[in-house]
């Protein structure tokens, strides 16, 4: 090799070296200090990928076990009123027990019967003024409190709708509902086009025409009641179907993927539309000639049954059962007889719904320690994936330290080694 100064290629080569293990350098010290091996994307893109959809699983798992220890403590102040209200009842079964017997006056009769008042009015009261975060409790409300727990995803979501039952004398316990679980859901795609897939997706914002018409037949007393929608949005539409609180529906935006509508010569999984999730028998829905008016659709929008969020929810039975108590008093001791018959129906019907609320308070706990025992598996996965191996980001610390200081030396050498050119001139 010829000797010369114009470029000092060894110099260049210890330079280059170099720079590489000052990054290598720094990029160790950044794993040491911030204890995650994956700091940026160029640290490992897929590795960031998946450690960010785990720290939302672990995020919303977090939040959902939070869910579900409220949903329990909603469920407790309701058994803890219901509570209350059988000791009433029990005290009325011996009012009215006493004032069956030949052996009371007028006056005495007269002093139970008063007493026999306070216990309905107490029962009111309580019905009236048992309250969960300032919202009352027994409000009757065929939509339930939706209780929500998931790891973010459609699939790994699931609601357990709680029912409260109306309570005052007139409606004293609840008996004869079931409860039921389903998934079943309505996906109305507003991409679809005449003869080829539309590219233009639907937004929130898109304009639409036509309606939804929601047929609620009340199982117990098989009344009709209809709800047709009247928003000019697709968000004002999910909006309005969200808060009419129809029982056991609820309404969202998503693809045709994501809910496993099939692609076809129409239909593309990118396309968009209102997933309705309808876990509710008594509850029909017809469509109104739906259209997307923003993204062109042209072909009316169709049903298609498809997996919602699973849904556990309590339904109204044909043989729902409460107690009428307002009517009856302790005036004599035929009204008495009829009332303790009547007392007696109440505890009964207190007892189911009180064992209905006992099973969801169980459903819940064991939701909680699943989604717990999720959350923990899945902070460990991520760990595994993210967390610095210490003994290993060392190892390098050491070596990469090594080579900077051989480095600096070796360019040391480089540039003094042109320094003897200078001799052959001498």
């Amino acid at each position: 090799m010829s000797l010369g100064v114009l470029n000092n290629l060894s110099a260049l080569y210890a330079e280059n070296s170099l720079n590489n293990t000052n990054n290598s350098l720094q990029t160790v010290l950044q794993q040491l200090s911030s204890g995650s091996k994956i700091n940026s994307g160029s640290d490992d893109a897929a590795g960031l990928s998946l450690v960010n959809g785990l720290q939302a699983n672990s995020t919303a798992l977090t939040q959902s076990a939070t869910n579900a220890t409220e949903g329990v403590g909603l469920l407790q102040v309701a058994d803890g009123a219901l509570s209350q209200v059988t000791n009433l009842l029990i005290r009325a079964v011996t009012l009215a027990t006493e004032t069956a017997n030949g052996t009371l006056n007028t006056s005495q009769e007269a002093a139970a019967n008063q007493e026999y008042q306070s216990i309905l009015s107490e029962i009111n009261s309580i019905g009236q003024t048992t309250t969960y975060n300032s919202q009352q409790v027994f409000t009757g409300s065929t939509a339930g409190t939706n209780i929500f727990t998931g790891d973010s995803s459609l699939s790994g979501s699931s609601i357990d709708n709680l029912y409260f039952a109306p309570l005052s004398s007139a409606t004293v316990g609840d008996s004869g509902g079931t409860v039921v679980q389903s998934n079943s859901g309505q996906f109305i795609d507003l991409s679809l086009a005449a003869t080829s897939v539309l590219t233009t997706a639907a937004t929130s914002a898109d304009a639409i025409s036509g309606n939804l018409v929601f047929t609620i037949t009340n199982a117990a007393t098989s009344d009709v009641s209809t709800i047709t929608t009247t928003a000019t949005t697709v968000g004002g539409l999910i909006a309005e179907i969200n808060k009419n609180g129809i029982p056991g529906v609820t309404a969202s935006l998503t693809t045709a993927g994501a809910v496993g509508d099939a692609a076809g010569a129409t239909t593309a999984l990118a396309d968009t539309g209102i997933l309705i999730t309808n876990t509710n028998a008594s509850v029909a829905i017809t469509n109104g000639t739906l259209l997307d008016t923003t993204s062109g659709q042209v072909a009316q929008a169709a049903f298609t049954s498809t997996k919602a969020t699973e849904t556990i929810s309590y339904q109204i039975g044909a043989n729902e059962q409460t107690t009428n108590l307002a009517a009856t008093d302790l005036t004599s001791q035929g009204n008495a007889q009829a009332a303790l018959t009547q007392i007696s129906a109440a505890i009964s019907n207190v007892a189911a719904q009180r064992g209905y609320l006992g099973a969801q308070v169980n459903t819940l706990n064991a939701v909680s320690q699943v989604t717990t025992t999720q959350q923990q598996n899945i902070t460990g996965a991520q760990n595994a994936v993210q967390a610095t191996d210490y003994a290993a980001a060392t190892t390098q610390l050491s070596k990469f330290e090594i080579l900077s200081q051989t480095g600096i030396s070796a360019l040391a050498q480089a540039n003094s080694l042109q320094q003897e050119v200078t001799k052959l001139l001498q």
